[in-house]
């Protein structure tokens, strides 16, 4: 009996105890929780929680890519360089340059149409501008009666790949540069205009014409261009660039090979090791131009894999770019989904970039105004990404026109997978028959814009799916190009993303 007493008293009293240290357990765990940075306080590679947990230029993302599915600070905003060393000429500077600008997740499409494309960026022009981006690369169309930024099929805009008129985001560029009296802006355009003066008529009407460098004081034999001070005091703070070589004579829009080297876009721009030369460009190590574009973004663009490409293969290919260039730094580094990183990203390598260009320090804070070059500040670098330092950066919080959320697009990535399948289906004999049926019904497709796309895509595609898949899609295909009674509504719009393997394949 009294051994039985012990044992409930013993159990009594451990009772408290345990419900002591349950409570200290508790408490502390809520006092660590609440010690987390928050409010602004969170620096690169700390958790956060919401966009307003990281401090001035970061962003609160993931990057599940590289098994990071946890939300933690990452830069959002570029170093201005020529705020720390300034007076240099503006070939001796790097720039952020966003690939596609205009390619907005979320962007609204036309009324009554479905956007079959793909995006290679989340926010707007403005707050690209906003977060230190200084180039924008624009793909400019007749359509509509105007010109538009648009995606497209064989050089042509259709109306389910199309943005908006371009005068639109040109707006964007003249408010801004009215806003922000020394920033320089480049614009490289992938030029499909074929009205005769449709680009200057364009660019008087944004009012951007009062900003224009002309062609005249550009350097023609690889010379150093004037300063980003002179730029300034002139007033020459837009660059333009077309990829049509005789509207440098006939509109004063510089032909962008003749004053850059650019290396291949898309995948093979991204290939460990190599950094080839696009066609159109003299070798990357030529003399006669002095200003180097660096393209590094896959053909087909996935948010979700964008952080793990702006981590350690994107300062890989900076170094074998800058061999091949003959030690030469990129002035433009092109990339697609540009806030996405697990760090650092494409703003820490541009930074880097920078720092060796413009006062041999590993990084442009380390920079000192008027010291010898090589004499740097004692700034730490680490592997991932430097705790940001704002100085010569915008201040305050990262412009970004969607949450914080690092959901993607389903049908985008679907796309993109389809995309990089073989192109082998000719090999069988369903794609051999229906190619040759095609021949003979091509005639009798209706001219409904959409119709008319699918009945120019070729067969050569292989989608890695089962042989039944294989034969819906194909069916499908058949239906779609050519039996004229078939309405565009009828058609599932899976089947669409089986076949828009060939437009825009070239960035």
């Amino acid at each position: 009996m009294l051994g039985c007493l012990a044992d409930h008293c013993s159990s009594m009293c451990r009772a408290p105890a345990i419900g002591i240290l349950f409570l200290s357990l508790f408490f502390s765990v809520l006092s660590s929780t609440s010690a987390a940075c928050s409010n602004g306080n969170c620096q690169v590679l700390e958790a956060c929680s919401s966009p307003t947990d990281c401090g001035a230029g970061l962003y609160c993302g993931d990057c599940p890519a590289l098994g990071k599915t946890q939300p933690f600070c990452t830069r959002g905003q570029a170093t201005i360089p020529n705020s720390i060393i300034s007076g240099l000429p503006f070939n001796k500077y790097s720039w952020v340059v966003t690939h596609n600008s205009f390619s907005i997740v979320d962007a609204p499409s036309l009324p009554g149409v479905q956007r079959l494309t793909f995006y290679n960026q989340e926010d707007t022009v403005t707050n690209q501008l906003r977060n230190g981006v200084r180039g924008l690369m624009l793909d400019m169309y007749d359509f509509g009666n105007d010109i538009w930024l648009c995606h497209s099929f064989r050089g042509q805009c259709f109306n389910f790949t199309a943005f908006q008129p371009a005068i639109d985001t040109l707006k964007e560029v003249e408010a801004f540069l009215g806003e922000n009296p020394t920033e320089i802006v480049t614009i490289i355009i992938e030029d499909y205009v074929h009205t005769p003066k449709g680009l200057t008529k364009l660019f008087a009407n944004a009012g951007l014409d009062k900003y224009w460098f002309p062609v005249s004081k550009m350097p023609k034999r690889g010379e150093d261009w004037p300063t980003v001070t002179e730029m300034v005091q002139d007033n020459h703070r837009l660059l333009v660039f077309t990829s049509v070589a005789s509207k440098e004579a006939d509109e004063g829009i510089a032909y962008q090979w003749k004053y850059m080297v650019e290396n291949e876009s898309g995948d093979p721009g991204v290939v460990r090791g190599s950094c080839p030369k696009r066609k159109e460009s003299k070798p990357l190590n030529s003399k006669s131009a002095s200003l180097f574009f660096q393209n590094y973004f896959p053909t087909y663009p996935v948010q979700a894999d964008a952080c793990k490409e702006h981590s350690t293969p994107l300062a890989e290919m900076v170094g074998t770019c800058y061999k091949a260039a003959g030690n030469l730094m990129p002035n433009f580094l092109a990339v697609n989904f540009y806030m996405r990183s697990d760090g650092g990203g494409v703003f820490d390598a541009v930074d880097r970039m920078n720092g060796q260009t413009l006062c041999g320090c590993s990084t442009v804070t380390g920079c000192q105004a008027g010291a010898p070059f090589g004499s740097c500040k004692n700034v730490a670098v680490p592997n991932t990404s430097p705790v940001t330092n704002n100085e010569g950066g915008f201040t305050g919080s990262v412009q970004f026109s969607r949450s914080s959320s690092t959901f993607h697009s389903p049908s985008q990535e679907m796309l993109a997978s389809v995309m990089k399948s073989e192109k082998n289906l000719s090999d069988s004999c369903i794609g051999a028959k229906m190619y040759a049926v095609s021949l003979d019904y091509t005639s009798v497709v209706e001219t409904n814009s959409l119709i008319m796309f699918l009945s120019l895509l070729p067969f050569e595609i292989s989608f890695k799916f089962n042989a039944e898949v294989h034969v819906i899609a194909l069916l499908s295909l058949f239906l779609i190009r050519f039996v004229k009674e078939v309405p565009v509504e009828s058609c599932k719009l899976d089947f669409f993303f089986f076949f828009f393997c060939c437009f825009d394949h070239v960035p």
